[in-house]
């Protein structure tokens, strides 16, 4: 009995001595100090400035974060053996857009950040790697500073040619500069931009062969001339209308041509001229200082009787000791520039020096450029675009081949030459297939043609592509380029 009541009583103690003990826990665990919990930020959506903005935790700025991947694939109708016919390039962009809304309006920042891989008939051979900062500005009420998009062009311009057309492309255009844009209501605005003058310069060394050597007839090939310091930007401005229906801009720029002293050499310390080897005559010695300038017309307009979403846009472009802004949307300097087509180069500047006076001579370089998209179906467009440009030197800059010429090229004597006119026609179609937002694959086709008012001297090259040292008299001439697109954007 006493066993039985010894085992009988444990559970009992065991239960009341567990109730003390967690009575006694609380009462200790009441006495502490409670630690509550942070709460937690959560990222909120900012629909205010469109799709993809959120907050940036514990601030009132919205930010957006994309980017594109793409790879591209170039076939260009090659000349001789020693051209690459295919070229491969691809590329990598990121895009940071930050939004605070201020008592002034939108404080806004972008940038956009690349890396391109390029290889064979993009690079003429090389395979190269670059970094590009395409893009990085502030916008402050209408102040907009930095790296952006130039104002001469229209940024709205829907022309998604993968290939080069002759007018101020915006899809290339992004310059450094200062501008500030006022807003009158009812969709018109205009801009005043001061923007860098480095990036529009074009230039050619004009290293023309020396015919006419032995012979008594004077030959005067156009000088060129080395860009000095830049002193003034240029100056652009615009005046822009947005609508329902499209978009229209006129744009103006002013570019200064500056160059350093030519004509002059230093032997042994004595400055004597610089001779020319054909004439036999002294180069006239000049430094000189002369204004360029640019004039455009951009429009775009929806075409809902075409198909829902079809647009059509044009752009008419006059330059005058300013071809850069007519180059396909230069965006860096030229020092040797050339339009090419086949075998023909001819040489594209800004402007050359007078061999005879020794003062500087602006080329002109004008045309138009347009294209028509249209929608076959939601996921399938088809773009059509093309542009004509003509090249217009002063007559100084032409000379003819004299006879004496024939122990170079014997057939090429009375051929014109130098900085010779020209036309070139761009004509070109797209198909993009676009499967899933955002997705694009696209095939490609351009047609170029060089077109020189007059003849002109090609260099013979052997079957390496070696110079011979002959020329032949060319009117014309013409190639053709494939691009194969496959685009990521998000």
């Amino acid at each position: 009995m006493g066993h039985l009541g010894a085992y009988a009583m444990t559970p009992v103690r065991t239960l009341l001595l567990g109730s003390v003990a967690i009575a006694g826990t609380a009462v200790q665990a009441a006495d502490l100090p409670t630690k509550t919990a942070a709460p937690v930020d959560y990222v909120r959506i900012c629909s205010t400035h469109g799709v993809g903005f959120f907050y940036i935790p514990g601030t009132e700025t919205c930010l957006r974060v994309g980017g594109r991947v793409r790879a591209e694939y170039l076939y260009v109708e090659p000349t001789d053996r020693s051209q690459d016919a295919v070229g491969f390039r691809a590329r990598g962009r990121i895009n940071i857009d930050t939004r605070t809304a201020t008592a002034y309006g939108t404080l806004r920042s972008y940038i956009r950040m690349e890396i391109t891989r390029s290889s064979g008939a993009y690079t003429g051979g090389d395979i190269t790697t670059s970094s590009n900062i395409a893009q990085a500005f502030i916008q402050f009420g209408g102040l907009t500073a930095g790296r952006t998009v130039s104002f001469f062009t229209h940024p709205d311009l829907p022309a998604p040619n993968f290939g080069d057309l002759r007018f101020d492309d915006p899809t290339n255009a992004e310059v450094n500069l200062l501008a500030y844009t006022f807003s009158f209501g009812n969709g018109f605005s205009a801009s005043l931009s001061l923007e860098d003058g480095l990036e529009r310069r074009v230039n050619n060394e004009l290293n023309f062969p020396l015919f006419g050597v032995g012979s008594p007839a004077q030959v005067l090939a156009p000088i060129p001339f080395d860009y000095g310091g830049e002193r003034i930007p240029d100056v652009v401005a615009n005046l822009r209308y947005t609508g329902t229906w499209g978009g229209a801009q006129l744009s103006g720029a002013l570019h200064q041509i500056r160059d350093v002293a030519f004509g002059l050499t230093t032997v042994d310390g004595v400055t004597v001229p610089v001779i020319n080897p054909i004439t036999g005559l002294p180069y006239p010695a000049h430094a000189d200082t002369d204004y360029g300038f640019a004039l455009a017309a951009h429009a775009y307009a929806n075409l809902p009787f075409l198909g829902t979403g079809d647009t059509g846009w044009i752009s008419a472009t006059y330059t005058d000791g300013a071809v850069g802004y007519i180059n396909a949307g230069q965006a860096g300097p030229i020092s040797n520039g050339f339009i090419s087509a086949g075998r023909i180069a001819q040489p594209f500047a800004d402007a050359f020096v007078d061999p005879l006076t020794g003062e500087f001579k602006t080329n002109k370089a004008y045309g138009v450029a347009g294209g028509i998209n249209h929608n076959w179906t939601p996921t399938i467009q088809t773009n059509v675009f093309g542009s004509w440009m003509r090249f217009d030197a002063s007559g100084i800059a032409q000379y003819v081949v004299p006879a004496s010429a024939a122990a170079v090229a014997s057939s090429i004597a009375g051929t014109t030459t130098g900085l010779v006119d020209f036309n070139e026609y761009r004509a070109g179609a797209n198909v993009i297939w676009t499967p899933v937002e955002g997705f694009l694959i696209g095939v490609e086709a351009l047609y170029i043609r060089v077109d020189p008012r007059g003849r002109v001297a090609v260099p013979l090259t052997d079957a390496s592509g070696e110079p011979t040292g002959g020329f032949r008299a060319a009117g014309s001439d013409d190639t053709w380029e494939g691009r194969l697109r496959i685009q990521r954007d998000f």
